[in-house]
């Protein structure tokens, strides 16, 4: 079951650290969102291959919306 990465609160993208169809390792950079002039990455919890990337530089996420899935 893939593992769904998702917004914990209203952000800009500020950058795209991985692309679709790329391995990553627990612990790994997916995103960089940017709150309040504060830079949060967006780590994988769980090792896998990014088969969904739902963000694009530049875009405003919502609470709750998706940013990635890793199965």
């Amino acid at each position: 079951m893939a593992e769904q990465v998702r917004a914990e609160m209203v952000a800009n993208v500020m950058s795209v650290v991985v692309e679709q169809g790329e391995e990553v390792s627990e612990g790994d950079t997916l995103v960089i969102l940017e709150s309040m002039k504060m830079e949060i990455p967006v780590l994988a919890e769980s090792p896998g291959i990014v088969v969904t990337l739902a963000v694009v530089q530049g875009q405003v996420v919502q609470e709750g919306d998706l940013i990635a899935e890793i199965d």
